[in-house]
């Protein structure tokens, strides 16, 4: 974030609603504003990411907009699929061994 303005303006806010004398969703609305009518924050290619991390962590996830809540459900899907599949490889590999411990004491069964 390069904006001077904008950095003590985001903590002002922050301590008011911490305060609970402003709601974050119109803290995440100033911030909104203040970037659009800004020229340094016109210019930083970086802002909108901070917003939305700021916004992420400010709002609810009630009051996160739709639109947002369904990106961040699909990544959030991304990353089960990928752990999921982690872990089915995981556990595949456990009961190869359990089955092979389990065949040893089938043929010692055998043998009495």
């Amino acid at each position: 974030m390069q904006c001077e303005r904008l950095i003590g303006l985001i903590k002002s806010w922050y301590r008011n609603v911490q305060d609970e004398t402003m709601a974050p969703a119109r803290m995440v609305m100033f911030i909104e504003q203040h970037a659009e009518r800004c020229d340094v924050c016109f210019h930083d290619p970086d802002l909108k990411g901070e917003i939305a991390k700021i916004t992420e962590m400010i709002l609810p996830e009630s009051k996160i907009p739709k639109a947002a809540r369904k990106e961040q459900d699909e990544e959030h899907v991304k990353e089960d699929v990928a752990e999921d599949k982690s872990t089915e490889e995981e556990e595949s590999d456990d009961t190869v061994e359990e089955e092979e411990e389990y065949s040893d004491f089938d043929e010692e069964d055998d043998e009495l």
